[in-house]
């Protein structure tokens, strides 16, 4: 098991990494797709003694993350989970990733046969600030949380809160839990309503397992 660089420290990590680092136990396979400079996977290894593997698109970030001693590979979600085995991790962490993947629904479906648990977040583009510049401006919005230009961003499949809701119905998987916070990590009074946290979470976190 990979030893964690000490200069990845949980506070410093971006927030939905610390609130997925909350969700994963001790001792668990763990792989990170999209993993980037590998901030999450030195974490979960030094603090909870997490086998973490990682896959990362960036080649320069791979690199770095390798560099800093950490199992990440070269490879993207859309074409390489398929060549990992059955049951092979606990939990696989997709991270603000799922919006910028070509095929989401076979992204999910790959990451729930090679692991137990999946863990997702991604921004939510029902959120009020995105539904008010789109109806002031009609133009697509430029927010804290989406902070390209459309012409600039690798976001191809923006979804919302309830959105991800029905994906997960259509494709029968149960929701172990979820939650919604804003960008200072305040989760709200909103936080057991999927409409209210439509409205008002900034990014959403879902834990799931097939039926």
């Amino acid at each position: 098991m990979q030893k964690a660089p000490v200069q990845f420290v949980a506070k410093n990590m971006r927030l939905d990494l610390r609130l997925i680092a909350e969700m994963i136990p001790p001792g668990v396979r763990v792989l990170d797709i999209g993993c980037g400079d590998g901030a999450l996977m030195a974490h979960l290894a030094a603090e909870k003694q997490v086998d973490a593997r990682g896959i990362e698109i960036d080649m320069q970030a791979a690199t770095e993350a390798v560099s800093h001693g950490l199992a990440v590979i070269h490879g993207d979600a859309d074409n390489d989970l398929a060549f990992y085995p059955d049951g092979a991790f606990d939990y696989v962490v997709l991270s603000r990733t799922l919006q910028a993947v070509e095929r989401p629904r076979e992204v999910l479906r790959q990451m729930l046969r090679i692991g137990r648990h999946a863990i997702v977040s991604f921004p939510n583009f029902g959120h009020w600030q995105m539904r008010v510049k789109l109806l002031l401006d009609g133009r697509m919005p430029d927010t804290e949380t989406w902070s390209r230009p459309w012409y600039e961003t690798p976001n191809i499949h923006p979804c919302t809160i309830r959105d991800f809701f029905a994906l997960a119905e259509m494709e029968n998987y149960v929701i172990e839990r979820w939650l919604a916070v804003d960008e200072r990590g305040l989760k709200g009074p909103w936080r057991r309503s999927v409409r209210l946290a439509n409205i008002f979470g900034q990014q959403a976190l879902f834990q799931l397992r097939r039926k």
